[in-house]
């Protein structure tokens, strides 16, 4: 099915309108307020293609194209969008902020318990989540850059002390959200004959590798980055004097919330009392993926551009951007350790934190590779084993491949999900659990991600041929009927022969947002310029060679009494000419398909010459 971002946008918009706007005005319905992530992806659904691309905008009324408003009907009218999504933030804002003023991240229903015979307790509902830190930046910097153009658009004064509300509100929880992304994050360091250390020494050792060669490899490989974590970041005496002995291995990324212990962070911003931490200081790979995600757009061009960060947000930009890089490269180096076979290659990945083994995990992996080559210039052999790993992980995930009898993993990578025990949730009441379902959406966005990242044609189509078997798979996963129509998730569509529990949730918004945010990074990568070919840029030049010499003999012949027709023709060979050597660099086969034009209108030319020379 071939991605088409505009079209499937408006469709997402418009089920999200018949969903959401009661009306007229937004309606948080039944589980609105339950979970700050839910409630934020479901803002961005709206928000982020409406920042992010123009012919998109709801910022300002008088731009707003008419598809857009006709799919956003029940929205009301151009003028009110705009108006009703700013009221639904602040109503976000309000419902997420505690009675001290400090804003909250809470998972809500999101998390699960271990134990099926305990509930877990209210506090734990309430309990931050680094889902909830890292959305909370991405939605507050496209609230922020919406309100910037709007302010200036709207003289009703309700909306506009809304707006100052609105304001105020988002760059406050914008800071709250950068501090416990800084507090969430931790380095574990662990010997090898630990569990942990035993089982990342397998896992880089790939069976090929003795434990003491695999320990001798990770401290050169990683004495530059060990260092400069040392240097860099103030993580503790115990941790700091573990990294510098070099007989220890260690891993960093982010915990599932804030570390237990976890100092706090000097800001002059009023985010109120920074809560105890709660985690236990060990690195989860999903939420490392989900932390880097967030943190990359507080360094984007439209964050720079439009001038989004205060002075004391810019100092917390910087420091979470010190250990996104580090943490980039970390991962990066890990899961290529060994050049021969990649440890990324040997599918599923085994965590060494929580001792679990799933092809989630190689995806999440996977994923920040993808960041670390999106940073760096990366090598065509880097870029086609990471696309083949895209392809193996479909085809695992029963996405490309058809499910078999029983398939365990219809269940466990769509269905249920992979349960992520949270360690140290049991300091607060019954073990917690995080469950991710969203394994297709997550390896979409992943693959659009590389095939726009990728300058090689071969690999290029590859992963566009990947991109839209997955789409397909996630289009017939849209619910058909009932409150969620147009949206996600419905499993049992895609796999009918399964034995699919139905969910308690009419929508899952997790798998919306990603789904969303393909579309517009599908829109970007439409954007870029085409692949050149140098084979095809060399054939056009020798085809243009010819054109002009041919076109500049033409010129030299006497032109026919035929009332200027042929000198109005030249003239326009002499037009389509230039405009193919325009092209020729960066658009290779549209300038290739304008010199055989040419060429074929000049053989017209002489053609019609010699048998008017035969008729006389």
């Amino acid at each position: 099915m071939q991605i088409k971002p505009r079209q499937h946008l408006l469709d997402i918009w418009q089920a999200l309108g018949r969903h959401s706007f009661e009306g007229g005005g937004w309606d948080w319905g039944q589980w609105g307020g339950e979970s700050s992530v839910a409630d934020a992806e479901r803002l961005l659904c709206l928000l982020y293609p409406a920042t992010e691309i123009p012919a998109f905008r709801l910022d300002d009324p008088d731009t707003t194209q008419d598809d857009v408003q006709q799919v956003l009907k029940k929205a009301g009218g151009r003028l009110d969008i705009p108006a009703n999504l700013v009221t639904a933030a602040a109503e976000f804002m309000r419902t997420h902020t505690g009675e001290d003023k400090r804003p909250t991240f809470s998972g809500g229903y999101y998390f699960g318990s271990r134990d099926k015979t305990k509930e877990l307790t209210e506090e734990q509902r309430r309990t931050d989540v680094v889902d909830s830190f890292s959305m909370s930046i991405t939605l507050c910097l496209a609230t922020l850059g919406f309100l910037k153009v709007y302010e200036n658009k709207t003289r009703r004064t309700d909306i506009r002390e809304t707006i100052a509300e609105l304001r105020s509100a988002t760059s406050t929880r914008l800071t709250a959200a950068m501090v416990s992304l800084l507090r969430s994050f931790t380095v574990n360091v662990f010997d090898t004959e630990a569990p942990q250390g035993q089982t990342l020494a397998e896992l880089l050792g790939q069976g090929r590798l003795s434990q003491r060669q695999v320990l001798k490899k990770f401290q050169d490989r990683f004495r530059p980055l060990r260092a400069a974590i040392v240097e860099s970041l103030q993580l503790g005496i115990d941790i700091e004097e573990g990294l510098k002995d070099e007989s220890q291995l260690f891993e960093c990324g982010w915990a599932w919330t804030l570390v237990k212990d976890a100092p706090e962070v000097e800001t002059d911003e009023p985010i109120g009392p920074q809560p105890e931490g709660v985690a236990n200081a060990v690195p989860y790979l999903y939420f490392t993926v989900v932390a880097l995600d967030g943190i990359q757009d507080l360094f984007s061009d439209r964050t720079l551009t439009l001038g989004l960060l205060n002075s004391e947000q810019q100092k917390l930009a910087e420091a979470l951007r010190l250990r996104w890089e580090l943490t980039q490269q970390y991962w990066s180096r890990i899961a290529r350790f060994d050049a021969e076979r990649w440890p990324l290659e040997d599918i599923p990945w085994r965590t060494t934190g929580q001792r679990l083994e799933s092809e989630y995990f190689s995806l999440s992996v996977a994923a920040i590779l993808v960041h670390d080559l999106m940073r760096r210039r990366a090598t065509d052999d880097d870029l086609n084993r990471t696309v083949t790993v895209m392809e193996r992980l479909a085809e695992r995930g029963r996405i490309t491949s058809r499910m078999t009898m029983d398939d365990p993993m219809v269940h466990t990578l769509h269905n249920v999900g992979v349960a992520l025990p949270l360690q140290g949730s049991e300091r607060i009441g019954p073990p917690m659990t995080w469950s991710m379902t969203d394994f297709s959406a997550q390896l979409l966005k992943r693959t659009v991600q590389l095939c726009t990242l990728s300058r090689n044609l071969a690999s290029h189509d590859r992963l566009l041929g990947l991109a839209e078997a997955i789409f397909d798979h996630m289009w017939r996963r849209r619910i058909r009927d009932g409150e969620g129509a147009g949206l996600w998730d419905n499993v049992h569509a895609a796999y009918p022969e399964a034995d699919i529990t139905k969910r308690r949730v009419p929508v899952s918004w997790s798998i919306t947002e990603r789904v969303t945010e393909v579309m517009v990074q599908a829109h970007q990568m439409y954007q870029q310029p085409p692949i050149r070919s140098l084979e095809l840029i060399e054939l056009a030049k020798a085809l243009l060679s010819e054109a002009a010499h041919l076109l500049g003999n033409e010129q030299m012949e006497p032109a026919p009494k035929d009332d200027g027709r042929h000198g109005m023709t030249l003239r326009n060979i002499e037009v389509k000419l230039r405009r193919a050597r325009a092209l020729v660099d960066e658009q290779p086969g549209t300038s290739y398909s304008l010199a055989l034009d040419v060429l074929g209108q000049l053989d017209s030319l002489g053609r019609a010459r010699e048998a008017a020379a035969q008729g006389v």
